[in-house]
């Protein structure tokens, strides 16, 4: 957890939507918010995938389907729940079978703006904290040299951070003209129980099975590795920070970590023999992202906080919520 802990946050009974509620993210923003008081929307496209949640059992819960890529689906959402504050986890382009652009362009781009608009027709609330809690992405970057800052000129090179930077700056622009408080929480790489079957940590858990060789690459790309449940205390922090203004804000450790580093880290808490770790097999591939250590000033000072879980730890929590303990 991060520097101060989380027991300090309080959500009052507010009603909080989480759309992208059934990805990885999303679901323990879900599950978080509930710790900590509040009552849930929870927006899916279809809701069977909510049952895999575990949260269909609380009273506090509701479960809201919607096509999010339709024009007025947003506003029906919002003005149904009336609620304080909106977490969008929606996203499209990080699994590498979702390639379509004009999809991308309406889940990361459109979407973010209807949501703002939607918020700004519910006018009369008293709610003190942010309205949006917009999840952007280090792709947003792009290849950009030197520590990575909210200020740094974006270069972004695949159409997700395109699209997903797209998407951050109509959000500011639109909540300025607009009055309605938000802030995009940028992410890195997030790791944990609840990832991608295709992502590295579910790969060495997958191999675990075996005692076939593992193909890598060279792993000397650098990452900023944060533990999920990190992450979402991060988000639920960012959302009851009382600016009024639009802000950027990396949601980061601020410390790299080499991919070779993690996977032995991995390793060795699965038991995995370092002989079947085969560095170099698999090229990098070409959308890996180089970059130097993520500031993480604005959100201490925002938030008063930082992730502070340790890859060892994070591997080993995870690890634990992987093998079913969760």
């Amino acid at each position: 957890m991060g520097e101060k802990g989380s027991s300090a946050l309080s959500y009052g009974s507010a009603t909080a939507v989480v759309t992208g509620a059934s990805g990885f993210i999303g679901r323990w923003v879900a599950r978080a918010l509930l710790a900590h008081d509040a009552k849930v929307v929870l927006v899916v496209r279809n809701a069977t995938s909510a049952l895999n949640l575990g949260l269909d059992d609380d009273a506090r819960c509701t479960v809201m389907q919607a096509d999010l890529m339709r024009d007025n689906a947003a506003r029906e959402v919002i003005a149904s729940c009336r609620p304080e504050i909106v977490f969008n986890l929606a996203g499209y382009g990080v699994d590498r079978g979702e390639r379509d652009e004009h999809v991308a362009h309406a889940i990361n781009t459109e979407l973010p703006v209807r949501i703002v608009e939607a918020l700004a027709e519910q006018s009369d609330s008293t709610w003190r904290g942010q309205r949006l809690v917009h999840v952007g992405s280090a792709l947003e970057y792009g290849e950009i040299g030197g520590d990575l800052s909210e200020s740094c000129v974006p270069n972004p090179t695949t159409v997700y951070g395109q699209t997903k930077l797209a998407g951050t700056l109509a959000v500011a622009r639109t909540c300025e003209k607009l009055g309605v408080p938000a802030i995009t929480a940028r992410l890195f790489t997030v790791y944990g129980e609840g990832e991608h079957a295709q992502r590295l940590l579910p790969t060495l858990l997958d191999a675990t099975r075996d005692e076939k060789p593992i193909p890598l690459s060279a792993g000397d790309q650098r990452r900023d590795f944060t533990y999920v449940e990190d992450v979402a205390e991060g988000i639920l922090r960012l959302g009851l920070n009382s600016s009024g203004s639009c802000e950027i804000v990396n949601l980061a450790t601020g410390r790299l970590t080499s991919v070779r580093s993690f996977v032995e880290v991995a390793a060795r808490t699965l038991g995995i023999s370092p002989s079947r770790l085969e560095f170099g097999a698999l090229p990098t591939r070409a959308e890996e992202m180089q970059h130097d250590p993520v500031s993480v000033e604005k959100l201490r000072a925002m938030a008063g906080w930082v992730p502070s879980t340790s890859l060892h730890e994070g591997i080993a929590r995870a690890v634990h919520r992987f093998s079913g303990s969760f």
